[in-house]
């Protein structure tokens, strides 16, 4: 594991720097940062999403949920086959993103980007 106060050697920048890019990029993602942040707090449905992510459209929505399920931070689950029911809830790996949350809110708090 590197830690951010050790220097990275050029041997494993490459793979250290284009990882940190990749996830940054990923999470960085217009509204990933916060259906990531909704299902925190517990399984949801759909519309429980878009009630809770004002602005976010549709079709948005879905494009970060399956990124989201396709990147296995996101589990979808059917509840009612008949009505094609679904709930989305975070695995194990997006639920380490609690932590990140956490921490990016207090920076924010600390650091409140002021208006000028």
């Amino acid at each position: 594991m590197l830690l951010l106060s050790k220097a990275i050697d050029k041997k494993n920048c490459n793979n250290y720097c284009s990882n940190y890019h990749e996830a940054i990029e990923f999470i960085g993602k217009r509204w990933m940062g916060m259906i990531i942040y909704t299902l925190l707090s517990g399984p949801k449905r759909y519309n429980e999403l878009i009630a809770n992510i004002p602005g976010i459209s549709d079709r948005l929505l879905t494009d970060r949920l399956n990124d989201l399920v396709d990147a296995k931070l996101v589990t979808k689950r059917l509840i009612d086959s008949s009505t094609k029911k679904v709930e989305y809830e975070l695995t194990a790996s997006g639920q380490a993103f609690k932590d990140v949350m956490l921490s990016l809110q207090k920076w924010i708090e600390i650091c409140a980007f002021e208006k000028k």
